[in-house]
């Protein structure tokens, strides 16, 4: 059975805040990981944990990737969409941001092309401006 985090539980895995939700979290997913289960976090949960570390937590944009990469390419939690999402994660350019690139991945995932009026957001594989 595969089960998928909400954002507050990938909050609490990115932060490590507060300390005793952390720890139950991290306890009750190696509980889980040992039935079986795996684990997954999507695009949505991801991006609205990305802003909530910066707006709440003062997060960098860049330690909130390394903090995605650490939790995301561990042993207790993956993308739902797999590779393409730790790529857009470690994209170097950070235009068009990590939110364009989970949007544009989502969408490529059910088979769509992104319509945009972003003309950064457009150079990524199957988005084009509207």
């Amino acid at each position: 059975m595969s089960l998928g985090l909400d954002t507050s539980v990938l909050v609490r895995l990115l932060t490590g805040q507060p300390v005793e939700t952390y720890v139950y979290c991290v306890r009750r997913l190696r509980a889980l990981k040992e039935q079986g289960m795996r684990v997954f976090a999507s695009n949505q949960a991801i991006g609205e944990s990305y802003v909530t570390t910066q707006h709440h937590y003062g997060f960098s944009d860049s330690d909130i990737r390394a903090a995605l990469l650490t939790v995301l390419d561990g042993d207790l939690v993956s993308p739902l969409n797999g590779q393409a999402v730790l790529d857009a994660i470690q994209a170097p350019d950070a235009n068009p941001g990590l939110f364009d690139r989970l949007i544009t991945d989502g969408y490529t995932q059910a088979g769509l092309e992104t319509l945009t009026l972003d003309r950064r957001m457009a150079r990524l594989p199957n988005a084009r401006l509207l």
